[in-house]
């Protein structure tokens, strides 16, 4: 015997879940409701603030137009389609919830500050006007206080935390939510709603080189590059680290936006890694990662403003017109040190960095030019495509060793050698810095060390074709020891 539903009408609100496949808040809605609308918001307070040419706002557009169209091959004669609106989101949602007299809103859970105050917003609002708001968890495995330490506090350290992730974790916890069932809920959008997914210039964007970059959008977008990693996940261990080998899954901006379910990629993972898959294994730490600086996020909001450790607040940083001077340099990749200039290019270029690049880049804003890591937050938050509040946060703070699971503060990564190591043959270096392309496989990562002959062999000129070195790694070094040293002095 069928159970009647709870609701005769409900709305799914997609946000960071722009798939359907494996939706849990529209499979839980569709369990609820008699019928079920679908609605996404392009929320001002959200897109006001960035730049006018926007990889991300491109993405969700056309990611919206794919989810569009999978929801009207979901539903019942293929009428139910997207509403797409341009607006508040705190003001609409309500105000849409009205007109089509729905009695409960279905939303994913979001865990970033700006985010939970609009929630909180639209609860009250809905609340006020007898219609429910029901959030569930999707983005993550495990969310806020469900992994916790044996006294029932958050983990501030990773591995323990991993280890506790993975001993709770169970067959339902990674369940596919299967909507194809419950379908005929869906219901066709009212005729005043039956627009297309508004254009970027529609929503007063330009357009970007997302498909010159040919980067896949989408559900189907996200599972084309999951199939594709999927070839070489066994070696992910090995390959992860060099950013001129294809290693990487580059999900990033498709976990970002909810176009790849995470307990497919989790589920995945464990199977290879059961299969004696080191590479899986690997990445599946990789995924435990994302979750663990989401927890952080919901358990330490200060993280947002402040260091994780509060004596590191007490650091001294450069500060001034010639701390402004080395920033700028830093953004647009006039450092003197090749990897570090070539991973600036890349995420100027693309939106994209290397996750091993982003260590080295963030280790030598902060450790070599002893610059506060929130400059570089800040910048990595504009520019990437897969910028994520929790994990963003988190790699800044491990850079500056003031995060949770830190380094220690006197392990600072040696640009020139990390060049040597991780891009060897100089291809990364070459294919962003074309300038320095005819330079041996020696001399491209300290030009500056390099014979004057090869030099003019090569056709650098350095200060004119390629800068000398901002600072001296080893003297940078130094002051970085010292300027920790007195706050580590200070807190004991």
């Amino acid at each position: 015997m069928n159970t009647p539903p709870t609701y005769d009408i409900g709305l799914i609100w997609f946000r960071r879940d722009l798939r359907v496949y494996d939706n849990a808040a529209l499979h839980l809605a569709l369990t609820q409701c008699a019928k079920v609308y679908c609605v996404f918001i392009f929320d001002k307070a959200i897109l006001e603030p960035l730049p006018r040419a926007d990889r991300r706002v491109e993405f969700i557009r056309e990611s919206l137009v794919a989810l569009d169209n999978a929801l009207r091959q979901l539903s019942p004669q293929n009428k139910a389609g997207l509403i797409v609106r341009h607006a508040m989101a705190s003001d609409e949602i309500p105000a849409l919830a009205a007109t089509l007299k729905v009695q409960a809103v279905f939303a994913a859970r979001d865990y970033e500050p700006q985010a939970i105050t609009r929630d909180t917003l639209v609860q009250q609002k809905l609340s006020l006007a007898h219609c429910a708001f029901i959030t569930c968890k999707d983005q993550v495995i495990f969310e806020g206080r469900e992994v916790l330490t044996q006294s029932g506090t958050p983990y501030g350290v990773f591995t323990p935390y991993k280890n506790n992730w993975l001993a709770r974790l169970t067959p339902q916890d990674v369940k596919h939510n299967d909507s194809a069932p419950l379908a005929q809920h869906l219901h066709g959008c009212p005729p005043e709603y039956q627009k297309p997914v508004p254009s970027l210039s529609d929503l007063g964007f330009e357009s970007t080189n997302l498909s010159n970059l040919k980067i896949p959008t989408g559900e189907q977008g996200g599972q084309a590059l999951l199939k594709a990693f999927f070839e070489h996940m066994d070696s992910y261990h090995t390959t992860r680290d060099f950013p001129a080998i294809k290693g990487p899954s580059y999900l990033g901006i498709h976990l970002r936006f909810g176009t790849v379910s995470i307990r497919q990629l989790v589920q995945l993972a464990l199977q290879r890694q059961t299969a004696g898959s080191t590479g899986a294994g690997t990445w599946l730490n990789e995924l435990v990662w994302r979750d663990f600086y989401f927890a952080i996020l919901a358990n330490f909001p200060h993280v947002t403003l402040q260091p994780f450790k509060p004596e590191y607040a007490a650091i001294q940083w450069e500060s001034g017109s010639q701390a402004q001077a080395l920033f700028h340099a830093w953004c647009t990749g006039q450092t003197g040190y090749p990897l570090v200039d070539a991973a600036m290019a890349q995420i100027n270029q693309t939106g994209y960095m290397h996750n091993r690049l982003r260590m080295v880049a963030g280790s030598f804003l902060v450790k070599d030019l002893g610059l506060d890591w929130r400059w570089g937050e800040r910048y990595f938050a504009e520019k990437l495509n897969d910028f994520d509040l929790s994990a963003n946060n988190g790699g800044w703070q491990w850079v500056a060793s003031s995060g949770c699971d830190a380094q220690p503060y006197f392990r600072i990564f040696n640009p020139v050698s990390q060049s040597e190591k991780f891009d060897p043959q100089g291809k990364f270096i070459r294919r962003y810095l074309p300038q320095l392309a005819k330079l041996s496989n020696t001399a491209i990562h300290a030009p500056w060390l390099a014979k004057p002959l090869e030099l003019q062999a090569a056709s650098v000129t350095l200060g004119v074709d390629y800068p000398q070195p901002l600072v001296q790694h080893n003297e940078a070094r130094a002051q970085t020891l010292a300027r920790y040293a007195v706050v580590k002095k200070k807190a004991v």
